[in-house]
């Protein structure tokens, strides 16, 4: 009987293929109330069940309607861009998508309770056998089978356990909600070394929309036209996660066509045209190099080794300073120049205040190595009132005798966290490193700020200011903007190699870091495949190389900036001399403390 109805319905559906497709847009805007949302009805899904393909539009509608389509749509992508499963995270998002949303049009559309139920009677009876064979396919069976009142069969944990985490969403309110359970179900159900990987709902909702569309690489598309693609991408995304009905849940979603996938998948070996284009995009959104060709690759060559081979270092000015042309990345740039800077503003008599206390404590240890002492001694200057001991104690220090100044000089490097994962923080890292280059500034020491953030195979290391630089250029540490992943390894070594060539006696490298270094395999096609940079591996190598600074006389201070959870690794990376800051206010005191014992002989 089910495919005689499906052989009739499929029989007539270019014929009312127009009529289908009208029927099923205006319920979609009747429920969502709004006639300018765009949605493309599945014709196909209506001829193998209409009951399912009106619920979907049902359903579309009124999550447009009380939720925030947009905000799942981007989560999902940037799940997927993170190396989820795309098949059961879509399976997953259907769910929780129908779960929150029922109630709510329960409410509101008489008659929904039916459809609801059609709809499910026809998904179990033609895709039965091929949910059974997932596990976000059991959980959907388990759901339909509760709501239609068939209890009969029993499952094994953990499908009942993510099913009742699911039906939870039955009183959520709100976008944020969905996604949050949307993560924790598939994390902990699914993929369950996921989080360790790639990171929580925070580092995900962090990554720049831009880094959805890496598979775009190949045509360097301008800005307009990789806005079309996101858009297009994320359309698809959303309508995805509205329907319950996908004929092949396991096929991930192309940005192109399959020829250009074909050229992806075939194309392995390093192409110089491929690599040529990567740094010319990259160039394109992060700046010119301020180094010529033969000095980067013999910088490449010298520091992208081990688990950095196949990297390469782009030394910049910035964007704002020597960019490819003024495009959407300038500008994205300058607002958030412009945001730091209002932040400044907002916070300048705490920035002042800190920038001067630190200033006064270097200034003091400065002082204090230049003053002579003085010691007793057997040699040196006669003191008249000791000439009474002579042969009536045996103490020969009749003499004082001055001890030189410590004339040693000093030299910092600060190196900023500039990925994604400090997207939030952007303007409070900008302050921190700019409340220790102006203290710095006011005392004479040299210092160098850089930002570093890791772009495909590329590690960017953006220098707002260099070490002979004078105190205007500090304001420049407000062009600090967050995007992509990093290399902590990478960047403190880059950091660390050119801070051994300089002449000071005493260097330190200070690092204001989430704790966490984390460089997906983002490697192009045609260029050299780098090795997965994260997790305990990234943490060891970064570990390593704070050590390996240490041990060539260079004083190594980790500042910590990110969430109390990854505080562990920080920890881990850079030992006792960690300093993690909650107030802005303390900050002065807590970097002064630090750099007063580096002003001191004691640590050499």
């Amino acid at each position: 009987m089910r495919e005689i109805y499906q052989a009739s319905e499929t029989g007539t559906v270019d014929e009312h293929r127009m009529e289908i497709e009208n029927r099923i847009r205006n319920l979609f805007w009747t429920v969502s109330g709004d006639y300018s949302l765009h949605v493309r009805p599945d014709v196909e899904a209506f001829a193998r069940s209409r009951y399912a393909a009106l619920y979907d539009a049902i359903k579309q509608g009124a999550f447009a309607r009380y939720y925030d389509l947009e905000q799942l749509e981007l989560y999902v992508a940037k799940k997927i861009c993170c190396q989820a499963r795309e098949g059961s995270l879509m399976e997953l998002t259907q769910l929780c998508v129908d779960v929150a949303v029922y109630p709510r049009i329960k409410e509101d559309r008489l008659g929904i309770d039916e459809i609801r139920q059609r709809a499910f009677m026809d998904l179990l009876a033609y895709q039965e056998e091929r949910m059974q064979r997932t596990l976000f396919g059991k959980v959907k069976c388990l759901i339909m089978e509760r709501f239609l009142g068939r209890e009969d069969r029993a499952y094994e944990e953990p499908i009942p356990e993510a099913a009742d985490m699911i039906l939870s969403l039955e009183s959520a309110t709100d976008t944020d909600t969905v996604i949050a359970m949307i993560d924790q179900v598939y994390n902990k159900f699914y993929d369950q070394t996921f989080e360790e990987r790639q990171g929580g709902l925070r580092q995900i909702l962090d990554i720049p929309p831009h880094a959805i569309a890496q598979a775009a690489w190949q045509d360097c598309l301008t800005d307009e036209q990789m806005q079309k693609v996101i858009k297009a991408y994320l359309a698809n995304v959303g309508e995805d996660a509205m329907r319950l009905d996908i004929a092949d849940g396991s096929k991930r979603r192309p940005f192109f066509t399959e020829d250009l996938r074909r050229q992806d998948t075939e194309e392995t070996a390093v192409n110089e045209q491929a690599v040529k284009k990567v740094q010319e995009y990259v160039e394109l959104n992060y700046g010119k190099s301020y180094l010529s060709q033969r000095e980067r690759e013999q910088r490449d060559m010298k520091l992208c080794r081990g688990i950095h081979k196949g990297c390469i270092l782009h030394f910049t000015e910035g964007i704002l300073h020597d960019p490819v042309k003024k495009n959407n990345q300038y500008r994205f740039s300058q607002l958030q120049f412009e945001k730091n800077s209002l932040y400044y503003g907002n916070n300048h008599w705490i920035v002042k205040r800190n920038a001067a206390l630190l200033a006064d404590t270097l200034q003091k240890a400065l002082v204090m190595r230049q003053e002579e002492d003085v010691c007793r001694s057997s040699a040196g200057q006669l003191i008249p009132a000791r000439l009474w001991k002579l042969g009536r104690v045996k103490d020969e220090k009749l003499f004082d005798k001055k001890l030189k100044s410590k004339n040693t000089e000093f030299v910092v490097d600060i190196l900023l966290d500039a990925s994604g994962s400090q997207s939030r923080r952007q303007s409070q890292v900008a302050i921190q490193g700019y409340i220790i280059s102006e203290a710095l500034s006011r005392v004479g020491i040299p210092h160098r700020v850089t930002g570093y953030c890791s772009f495909w195979d590329h590690t960017v290391m953006h220098r707002f200011r260099d070490y002979d630089d004078g105190r205007e250029m500090n304001s420049r540490i407000f062009e600090f903007r967050a995007s992509a992943n990093n290399r902590d390894g990478l960047a403190i070594r880059a950091a660390c190699a050119t801070l051994l060539e300089r002449e000071e006696d005493c260097k330190v490298l200070i690092v204001l870091s989430d704790g966490k270094p984390n460089d997906g395999d983002t490697s192009r096609p045609g260029t050299q495949k780098l090795k997965p940079y994260h997790g305990e591996e990234a943490i060891r190598d970064t570990g390593f190389e704070v050590r390996r600074a240490r041990a060539s006389r260079v004083a190594v201070l980790g500042i910590f900036a990110g969430s109390e959870e990854d505080l562990s690794a920080e920890k881990r990376i850079y030992g006792k001399d960690f300093a993690y800051i909650r107030d802005i206010s303390n900050f002065s005191h807590i970097v002064g403390k630090y750099l007063r014992r580096q002003l001191d002989d004691d640590w050499r």
